[in-house]
């Protein structure tokens, strides 16, 4: 086996293969035979036959020599058939980033998962016109199994395009809950989102100034401020050449650099008056610098990191060389999204509630927590944080598990997080928050702006089944939400109507994000960029479960990040520590044997908690 890189980025591994003399072989079952000895991010994603290995002259494999492989169907490497299938098999690629796929390679086992999964039904819609569902994927993950179910497909929703705007530009609905609970809150950084980065080499200061401007000329969402009409917030938008971003350069040093870049970057803003982003450089030195660039969340999600950083990025190459950037206008602005929101969800909301009120009808108000204080009348919304590692072993075997159970890791790390809060004292009824891109239309692919929407996903712990069949419970709760994203958060719980309160998130208390889109990075001609810390973030949720996955450029698991964000208000640290331990722990009993009940997986003895914890667990 060899591992190539024929693309940039874009490694895999490939087996050659030479026949015995007198013998064929079938590629097919080789696959298959490989996939049962091997586990499966090690079987290779090409097969290649030779007569002979190509040597050189000292007798040793050429591997120049030896030819790159076409990438076609993993079972059996089928072409496309119809002109749908071969737009289906490029949709595929393209989303996937590999260089071909063919008609039955499966979507998932080529590394494919939720958020590559509404990507590529976007693209289908836009491009074939049919509508389909994430579970259409899940249940016919190839491009045969799509072309048949778009056969069945919904009629398209409206296209998302440019048009006339009112007067008066209301919010979408995810801005309009952030709107609201400031005026609730007062002023308040618990929608900050800051990025902090250590420059070192030449920075041209007017350079980069005039590519924030360049940016947020391109984004109307970045110049837009949110005052109010007659008590109802609007959105306005400042003209590009109106647009005045506050970009302040600061002397500092060592000493101060820290505190100065956490008061800059939980600063509050004022979003009737200012733009929902600032920036300020830090000069330590000759050619050290520290870039902070605060965004209102209003604004922005993680999605944007993308097309802002690397919009960033050719805005600085071009006003280096005394140029304004050459951009192909955006198909469409945030303003346009939001009008295609409100008259989408005129025709969508009575099919989304119905699902919504049956889905949580009877839901928990408050999930029973191990927490060591009372909760307070109102929450301080201030954090701690503890990281954990899962490693590149345990990754795999997840992966592997998902593959086995036709779920996707997400799912595993949700059916573990609620087995933790069953035996934890939660009960078996558990309402746990995530998130979506809420991209659901190609156009908003290079948008910054507010787009994600939260998600209660109800899970049933009950009658102690093995870890396997809560997996079958996790897909079918989590394929019913993705299939219902569109209704706002901020619609359901207007219109489930939960008690309100300022200590108690509604409807959930407990967050699960598995993160595996591209962030982007800043990128600066002649300047070393490196992150900077800028301390926690408050925090929004009593627990707060983020996972990040690494691979190596071949695709093979190299380790989950995992971080647990947790409310002072309510946990000591040890417990935090303890949480994550067993969490942990409970991970790798789940992948030794799925088949144990989730009432008798181990990992809830944690001996010495903060010593042999912290081994593990850290600041």
């Amino acid at each position: 086996m060899v591992a190539r890189e024929d693309q940039p980025g874009g490694k895999r591994l490939v087996a050659y293969v030479v026949p015995a003399e007198g013998r064929s072989i079938e590629v097919a079952g080789l696959r298959g035979h490989a996939s049962g000895l091997l586990p499966e991010y090690m079987v290779p994603s090409a097969f290649v036959v030779l007569e002979v290995l190509p040597l050189t002259a000292n007798g040793k494999l050429d591997r120049r020599a030896l030819p790159v492989p076409v990438v076609v169907g993993e079972q059996g490497g089928r072409a496309p058939r119809t002109a749908q299938e071969e737009i289906l098999c490029a949709l595929f690629a393209e989303v996937l980033d590999v260089p071909s796929v063919g008609v039955d390679d499966d979507f998932f086992a080529l590394g494919g998962h939720s958020l590559k999964a509404a990507q590529l039904l976007s693209w289908v819609r836009s491009t074939l016109g049919i509508q389909l569902g994430i579970r259409d994927l899940f249940d016919s993950p190839t491009v045969a199994g799509v072309a048949d179910r778009l056969k069945q497909g919904q009629p398209v929703r409206p296209a998302l395009v440019a048009g006339d705007r009112p007067e008066v530009l209301p919010l979408s609905f995810a801005q309009q809950r952030l709107w609201f609970l400031g005026q609730m809150e007062g002023p308040s950084a618990t929608y900050n989102i800051p990025v902090a980065v250590r420059l070192h080499g030449a920075v041209d200061v007017d350079a980069l100034r005039a590519a924030v401007g360049d940016v947020v000329a391109r984004h109307e969402a970045l110049r837009t401020r949110y005052p109010s009409v007659e008590g109802e917030p609007r959105q306005l938008i400042v003209p590009a050449q109106e647009a005045r971003v506050r970009f302040t350069v600061v002397e500092s040093d060592s000493d101060a650099i820290a505190r100065e870049v956490r008061q800059e970057a939980f600063a509050p803003f004022d979003l009737a008056a200012e733009l929902p982003i600032r920036v300020t450089l830090f000069r330590l030195g000759e050619a050290e610098w520290t870039l902070v660039l605060t965004l209102h969340h209003i604004a922005s999600d993680g999605w944007s990191n993308g097309p802002l950083w690397e919009g960033l990025s050719a805005a600085y190459r071009a006003r280096l060389g005394g140029q304004a950037p050459e951009w192909e206008p955006l198909p469409v602005q945030y303003a346009d999204y939001t009008l295609w929101q409100h008259n989408l969800l005129g025709d969508i909301l009575d099919e989304q509630l119905d699902h919504w009120r049956q889905a949580l009808q009877g839901i928990p108000q408050e999930l029973v927590l191990p927490t060591d204080r009372s909760r307070p009348a109102v929450a301080s919304h201030d954090g701690d944080l503890v990281e954990f590692h899962l490693d590149a072993e345990l990754h795999a075997e997840l992966d592997a598990m998902a593959r086995q159970y036709g779920v996707t890791l997400f799912m595993v790390l949700h059916a573990a997080l609620a087995t933790l809060l069953t035996r934890m004292g939660a009960g078996t009824d558990i309402p746990i928050g995530t998130v979506v891109a809420g991209r659901s239309d190609q156009a908003l692919d290079e948008l910054v702006g507010f787009f994600v929407n939260t998600l209660v996903l109800r899970t049933d712990t009950s009658g102690a089944p093995t870890f396997g069949e809560l997996l079958d419970r996790v897909r079918e709760t989590d394929l019913a939400a993705f299939d219902h994203q569109d209704l706002p958060f901020e619609r359901l719980v207007e219109e489930l109507n939960p008690v309100r309160s300022l200590s108690v998130h509604p409807l959930f208390q407990v967050m699960i994000a598995l993160q595996n889109n591209s962030e982007g990075a800043l990128q600066l001609p002649g300047v070393a960029v490196r992150d900077e810390s800028f301390g926690l973030a408050p925090a929004k949720f009593d627990l707060n479960f983020t996972f990040a996955e690494e691979r190596d450029s071949t695709g093979v698991p190299a380790g989950i990040h995992a971080e647990l964000q947790f409310m002072t208000d309510l946990f000591d640290r040890a417990t935090a520590l303890a949480l994550s331990e067993r969490m942990l722990r409970l991970l790798e009993a789940a992948a030794g044997d799925p088949e144990v009940s989730i009432a008798e997986l181990d990992g809830f003895d944690v001996p010495g908690v903060g010593v042999d914890a912290g081994r593990r667990c850290r600041r």
